[in-house]
């Protein structure tokens, strides 16, 4: 069985006007190791086979990044839901827990008795222009696999 990868990434998302909107510059560069579920299928693919070194430009469509924006994912609440919160106003995120995992709704409408929010992933639906430097690819060390699976 072939090796999983290790990968160290510093990268620039950029707007489709070519600003950048987010970065690992300045910070901790992006590490996982291949098959990460923490990492968009985008990234992986673009990186396979790359040595370290390698800079490229990529453009990842939503189905490899962070889907399609769902509108079942958009929903309308009673704004007694957000009971002990002075003034609701549209851009408002708050976590919820579903009872599976915590989730981030942003509020998008807001009236009197109702308030819309939508669950959608902040870059869902959307092409993302990643510019990607290789810091680092090498075979995962056993303690990377055993951590990356303890993860998932």
């Amino acid at each position: 069985m072939a090796k999983k990868q290790y990968f160290k990434l510093n990268y620039w998302l950029k707007s489709p006007e070519g600003e950048v909107v987010d970065t690992s510059e300045g910070g901790e560069p992006m590490s996982f190791v291949e098959g990460s579920l923490k990492v968009i299928e985008g990234i992986q693919q673009a990186v396979s086979g790359r040595t370290t070194g390698e800079r490229l430009d990529v453009t990842i469509p939503p189905e490899l990044a962070y889907g399609p924006l769902r509108p079942e994912f958009v929903n309308s609440v009673a704004m007694s839901m957000f009971e002990g919160i002075d003034n609701v106003v549209p851009g408002m995120k708050f976590q919820t827990n579903t009872g599976k995992e915590l989730q981030i709704v942003k509020v998008v409408e807001v009236n009197e008795e109702q308030v819309v929010i939508d669950a959608n992933h902040p870059l869902a639906g959307l092409t993302l222009n990643f510019e990607i430097e290789v810091v680092e690819c090498r075979d995962a060390t056993l303690d990377e696999l055993e951590a990356e699976s303890s993860a998932g």
